[in-house]
């Protein structure tokens, strides 16, 4: 059942962000080409674009619901209704495994300066952040909620 939680992790674990990790664990569900889903989910690493906000893995599993389940008709109101329902159910389960949705709040970190620079992708910042397990469990989330 965890295929693509796992593909998830390995993904963060070659340099993928956290975002890119989690929709290139289902871009193949997307019928979406993988080098472009890696573009399309590329700006919500680090909270989207390191501004510490939310947690890409979040981000991730929210785009990936949205392709999948998501509406495309602005007047659709009961589709409309139903996708929210699904996304605040998606970051519930994800705030009650780890209490935030926030990147920030995760990694524990405070409100000081953002940087733009990516953190090297050391053995160090591995054993330093959850983010491997963030991306797996939001992929796991989104494998039980959408029976993928």
């Amino acid at each position: 059942m965890a295929e693509r939680a796992e593909r998830a992790r390995e993904l963060f674990l070659e340099g993928y962000n956290c975002a890119q990790a989690v929709v290139g664990a289902f871009s193949d569900r997307m019928d979406l080409r993988f080098e472009d889903a890696m573009k399309l989910s590329s700006s919500f690493g680090g909270g989207m674009g390191r501004l510490r906000e939310v947690c890409g893995a979040v981000s991730g599993m929210f785009l990936v619901a949205g392709y999948l389940k998501g509406y495309s008709d602005p007047k659709a109101k009961e589709e409309k209704t139903e996708h929210y329902r699904l996304i605040q159910t998606l970051a519930e389960k994800f705030r009650k495994e780890t209490g935030s949705i926030i990147c920030r709040e995760l990694l524990g970190e405070g409100e000081g300066a953002v940087s733009h620079v990516p953190s090297e992708r050391t053995p160090a910042y591995y054993k330093k952040r959850p983010c491997a397990e963030l991306v797996y469990m939001a992929a796991a989330i989104l494998e039980k909620e959408l029976e993928l």
